[in-house]
């Protein structure tokens, strides 16, 4: 009644000055001010509605998620389920004298299904589902990340109590940008205040305060970034790591992708997976959609394996670029490739899937890889039969060609870093040492000689095996793309 009666007034005031010519921006200038004084004070600008999901299947409100729907993360699932159980079977729990636990924080590479991982937590656990990110909290009005974190807990209990449910899951992703170390935003407190408030939130979840249980649960990529409070038992109980999937899992993962899709018979999905090394689900999942769509742009009713491989270099390298370069540039690249391919076929049989000199991304050419298994650890030899692949490319063009090319550069790069892991990790002729309290002519030795036996290593397999390499050059520059099989049967016949 109130408000209406001042409005009536600022109206009228408004409609007046109009009329006798008097100025009116004063007025509106108050107007202004009492509307966002309204809206803040109203809540409509600080409240945040948060995504709110059912975990029960029956409800209707969303498609239950279930961890048999989730491949690739045995390990993170079963330490997941045991966390779970604590809630599921909460007599058991009680009986035992078990503390409920209050955290769970998914870490691990980006893509890798932590979102997933906590809509099936909450199916599991029949919980009612609530969805925020880190960023959701954070404002730059003081106090207003503190009254969501609030918020937020209380529309958890609330939604709980409306469906008849004793418990509600609460996932927080990117929880590094509001549970960073205190200290490290000197300009201002709010992002202080905001974890403060979440800390507090967590401490007081319990039992014997609330009829409905709520269960935080929390993805990040950066734990180094978290403050160690919240990470402390009590608040984070368990930390689930949430790594790249291996092999076998990748392939789980593309039978999950592929099910409702249409695979010729020349599809071999664990060769698919094999080469998809470093593929996180995401990345797996994007792999499958692309093949798909490269058949339906070619007027296929079916995917073929031509079109997981060309859907793999898309998405390792990027969409094929128009420029093309012109025919010494093209054979320069071939040659450059061909003896990346040559070395890493030699030394590792069946290690190469593919080479192409059909530009993209940044990348004028590519070698795509096949390893025979996924490595958890490296030996010496191992990482210098790398630095000898790495550095190969140079060397062709140097031999072949009579010189190279700043095409290299990132290679060399990366043949330097590996050089630097053997002296890190101890694998050097000196031992177990300290890179920085080496003297750095000595460093600069060590390093220098590894790659150059790398180089010499590489340039006896290429001399070899040169006119090979310059008739599969001009194939390529021809046909731009030769798969593993016909670069093999190639290399047999010309040896």
């Amino acid at each position: 009644m109130v408000k209406a009666i001042l409005m009536g007034a600022w109206s009228g005031a408004v409609l007046f000055s109009l009329a006798v010519g008097a100025d009116v921006g004063p007025l509106l200038a108050v107007g202004g001010l009492a509307v966002l004084v309204e809206l803040l004070t109203g809540g409509r600008l600080l409240d945040r509605k948060f995504t709110i999901l059912s975990g029960n299947s029956d409800s209707g409100r969303a498609k239950a998620l279930s961890f048999a729907d989730i491949g690739g993360q045995q390990v993170a699932v079963r330490e997941l389920v045991e966390a779970l159980e604590f809630i599921k079977n909460e007599r058991s729990a009680v009986r035992m004298g078990i503390r409920p636990l209050r955290g769970i924080l998914l870490a691990g590479p980006p893509g890798t299904g932590k979102t997933l991982l906590a809509r099936a937590a909450a199916s599991y656990t029949q919980a009612v589902f609530l969805s925020a990110s880190g960023s959701d909290f954070i404002e730059m009005y003081a106090g207003v990340g503190a009254k969501r974190v609030r918020d937020l807990f209380a529309s958890a209990r609330a939604a709980a109590a409306s469906q008849g449910s004793r418990t509600a899951v609460i996932f927080i992703d990117e929880i590094d940008v509001l549970g960073a170390v205190r200290g490290r935003h000197a300009s201002h407190m709010e992002y202080d205040q905001t974890l403060n408030q979440l800390l507090v939130e967590m401490d007081g979840l319990s039992a014997v305060r609330d009829d409905v249980r709520v269960l935080v649960i929390a993805a990040t990529n950066r734990v180094d970034l978290l403050d160690p409070a919240l990470l402390r038992p009590g608040r984070f109980d368990r930390i689930v790591s949430v790594d790249l999937p291996d092999a076998q899992g990748r392939l789980e993962i593309l039978r999950i992708h592929t099910a409702r899709k249409p695979l010729a018979n020349d599809v071999d999905l664990a060769k698919v997976a094999r080469e998809a090394y470093g593929f996180s689900g995401a990345h797996l999942e994007s792999l499958a959609n692309e093949a798909a769509i490269l058949a339906l742009r070619a007027g296929r009713n079916i995917i073929t394996s031509e079109d997981f491989s060309e859907a793999m270099e898309k998405v390792i390298m990027g969409e094929r670029i128009q420029r093309k370069p012109d025919d010494e540039q093209l054979m320069r690249v071939a040659v450059h490739e061909l003896g990346h391919a040559v070395v890493s076929e030699v030394l590792e049989p069946g290690s190469v899937a593919s080479v192409t000199v059909a530009g993209r991304g940044k990348a004028l050419g590519y070698v795509r890889h096949s390893p025979r298994s996924d490595l958890s650890l490296e030996t010496r030899g191992q990482i210098e039969r790398r630095i000898c692949v790495l550095v190969a490319g140079v060397v062709s063009e140097r031999l072949i060609l009579g010189e190279g090319s700043t095409g290299a550069s990132q290679d060399i790069s990366q043949a330097l870093d590996a050089a630097r892991l053997i002296v890190k990790c101890g694998l050097s002729d000196a031992g177990i040492v300290s890179e920085d309290d080496m003297p750095k002519e000595r460093y600069h030795e060590i390093i220098a000689g590894l790659v150059k036996a790398g180089q010499e290593r590489a340039a006896s397999i290429i001399s070899a095996r040169r006119d090979q390499i310059v008739r599969m050059a001009e194939f390529l520059c021809r046909e731009e793309r030769m798969d593993g099989e016909s670069f093999r049967a190639e290399l047999c016949q010309a040896a």
